[in-house]
């Protein structure tokens, strides 16, 4: 034992920092930055729509009406605006924000889908617009359905008018949009809106939203580009742009939190709380650029202006909802748009 005493303490000796490591519980740094992908999105795989599903569940508003509107990304453009914020450090001083244009064409309704107990009872076509290029029923009354059916909430299919837009697109998308409301003011809302074009500013005028889009995809990749880790050294082993360990001894298995190629891009994603700067019709305020907007074209119908970016290229297909986490700080944001740079 006198041995061994002597050997730890000449060990301590001549390696204090490992005593030092071990009393601070300093953890090793990651030098290839194989955690650098976030575990937040799984699994990473193509979406099944272009344009994403919405949950109406949690989504609330105020009042009565839409709660989602569908448009089209045109691109992303500098904005003057001036700060009405409260408690800014720019208050009242004129400053340029990053803004995003989506172009929204009028929606109509295609037809009415009635639930029972979360489950469809119903859905009555009260649209044979030929737009659509769908096979349509004979349109029936919303009136005549209420006394033979029973149902506790009813929603609405909405058809845009992407044919009235610069979009390569002939054929209308269809989406479920929730009303906002107790059941008889939403069914009173949807027969006064039937056969009615439906704009962007009855909707959403002002405040907050989330857009829901699908990102660019760029096929299948490898694990620097997919994930964001590290490139390593040139004298490694078995490659550069690949991560140093798949997995260890025991468990002798690879999970899927190991960084590997596979697809990237073309997934579902959600951008929260979006400011609205300005929304309007082109025929009363023309925004177009000279030339029409890089990628896109010209903006021929309704348009609505978005602080800061969302996903997706140019003339993709996105899903505008009202707020469903709105936070202290964005709520009481203020600008005033005085011109597009």
């Amino acid at each position: 034992m006198v041995g061994h005493d002597k050997a730890l303490e000449c060990y301590q000796v001549n390696y204090p920092i490992v005593e030092t490591i071990r009393d601070k519980n300093i953890k090793m740094t990651d030098n290839n930055g194989i955690h650098s992908g976030s575990l937040q999105f799984y699994p990473r795989v193509r979406a099944k729509k272009i344009i994403p599903r919405v949950n109406w569940k949690p989504v609330s508003k105020e009042g009565i009406g839409f709660m989602g509107f569908v448009g089209y990304k045109v691109g992303m453009i500098s904005v003057w605006v001036k700060d009405d914020t409260e408690a800014s450090l720019t208050k009242g001083k004129k400053i340029v924000v990053p803004a995003t244009v989506i172009e929204c064409p009028a929606m109509k309704i295609y037809s009415v889908r009635f639930y029972k107990n979360n489950k469809v009872m119903k859905d009555v076509v009260v649209s044979n617009n030929k737009d659509l290029k769908r096979s349509v029923k004979i349109p029936k009354k919303v009136g005549e359905i209420k006394n033979d059916l029973d149902f506790d909430d009813v929603r609405v299919i909405l058809y845009s008018g992407v044919k009235n837009t610069c979009v390569d697109k002939n054929r209308a998308d269809l989406l479920e949009i929730g009303v906002s409301g107790s059941v008889e003011e939403k069914l009173n809302f949807i027969k006064e809106k039937i056969g009615k074009e439906i704009s962007i500013t009855e909707v959403f005028p002002k405040g907050l939203v989330d857009v829901r889009g699908v990102t660019k995809g760029f096929g299948t990749s490898g694990p620097v580009k997919r994930f964001g880790i590290s490139l390593k050294s040139h004298k490694s082993e078995k490659g550069v742009r690949r991560p140093g360990s798949l997995a260890p001894w025991h468990p002798c298995r690879v999970t899927f939190r190991a960084p590997q190629a596979g697809q990237t891009g073309y997934f579902s994603r959600v951008t929260y709380n979006s400011l609205i700067l300005e929304v309007g019709k082109i025929s009363e305020k023309d925004i177009n650029q000279k030339g029409g907007f890089e990628h896109y074209g010209v903006i021929k119908t309704d348009y609505i202006i978005l602080k800061g970016s969302i996903p997706g290229p140019q003339k993709r297909g996105l899903v505008i909802t009202t707020a469903i986490r709105p936070t202290k700080s964005t709520v009481k944001k203020k600008f005033e748009v005085l011109e597009l740079r």
